[in-house]
């Protein structure tokens, strides 16, 4: 079969498409012919410097997200399962190929009406925004803070949070990424890249009750500045290489609280299965700005990389 090797890390050159053993699904297992594949700004970490808990498995086949169709199964597992559209995690790798074995119980089935490339595009990233959410709590009249507002899971969470009534405060790097969000009629649009955007926020809307970090580092202390008393501050990612750095001292000083939800696998699924079903109704608009085939899987770590990319990128498999 067609996939993408890792054999080293490095620039996204690394990655170099090439052959590898058809897999055959053991007992207990199901074999899903993938249709596309999801990647994640923490892919190109991984690939870069080893990041992750795989570092030490070189060479291997990067990806941990794809959607496709069960095409056969292992013993003792229900054979009328062939043919059903899914998409699933891999366990961490072997996502960027044509074939992946996973346990049976690991595929979530994609609600019909539902395109397969929208149920891979919410099937990290919708988990992930409808998690925050929860654990955010925002409330008719909060104002909530969304930084990466353009990306994957950013688009969903603005979405989620007027959804809730509250009042979106959308920050992004870049002209290209705040026009995205401006053209989505959010309410407050900023580009973290101007030296006066927290300024910018405060003259929209003053305080902030809520922020949600999708950028990590210098950004993520500058938005912590923001919040009111009572405030809550989640972060979901690390745009900018690094963790938000801020002490839970220094948070409760100013009676702010530092929400860090870590969810059971059983609750991942169900937020799976949710955010799928939100999609399948239209609740949920997953923007899918690029897309790339398999053997273009360094053009699209590049691409994310540069910045240069909007809402979710994927891999076209067939």
């Amino acid at each position: 079969m067609r996939a993408v090797w890792l054999r080293e890390f490095g620039g996204p050159e690394v990655l170099v498409a090439g052959s590898a053993p058809d897999p055959a699904p053991g007992p207990g297992q199901v074999l899903v012919e993938v249709a596309h594949a999801n990647i994640t700004f923490v892919e190109t970490m991984f690939r870069a410097t080893g990041f992750g808990p795989f570092a030490g498995d070189l060479p291997l086949i990067p990806g941990n997200g794809v959607g496709g169709t069960i095409a056969a199964v292992g013993p003792g597992v229900d054979p009328t399962l062939v043919g059903r559209r899914v998409v699933t995690g891999t366990g961490g790798t072997g996502g960027y190929a044509e074939r992946v074995v996973v346990d049976r119980d690991a595929p979530a089935g994609v609600p019909p009406g539902l395109p397969l490339d929208q149920a891979v595009a919410v099937l990290a990233d919708g988990r992930t925004a409808l998690m925050l959410v929860r654990a955010a709590d925002p409330r008719p009249g909060e104002r909530v803070l969304v930084e990466a507002a353009a990306g994957g899971v950013g688009t969903l969470l603005t979405q989620l949070v007027g959804q809730a009534g509250a009042t979106v405060v959308a920050a992004a790097g870049g002209p290209d990424k705040v026009t995205v969000l401006r053209d989505a009629k959010l309410d407050v649009v900023v580009d973290y890249r101007e030296p006066n955007w927290a300024d910018q926020v405060r003259a929209a809307v003053g305080a902030v009750d809520v922020v949600l970090d999708g950028v990590g580092g210098t950004l993520a202390r500058q938005a912590f500045d923001l919040l009111d008393h009572g405030g809550r501050m989640l972060s979901f990612g690390l745009a900018s290489g690094a963790w938000a750095d801020v002490p839970a001292d220094v948070a409760a000083e100013r009676g702010v609280t530092l929400l860090r939800p870590r969810p059971r696998p059983d609750e991942l699924r169900a937020l799976t299965e949710e955010a799928l079903a939100m999609a399948a109704a239209g609740r949920l608009r997953p923007l899918i700005a690029q897309r790339f085939p398999l053997e273009r899987a360094a053009d699209a770590h590049a691409a994310m990389e540069a910045r240069a990319t909007v809402g979710k990128t994927l891999l076209d498999v067939r």
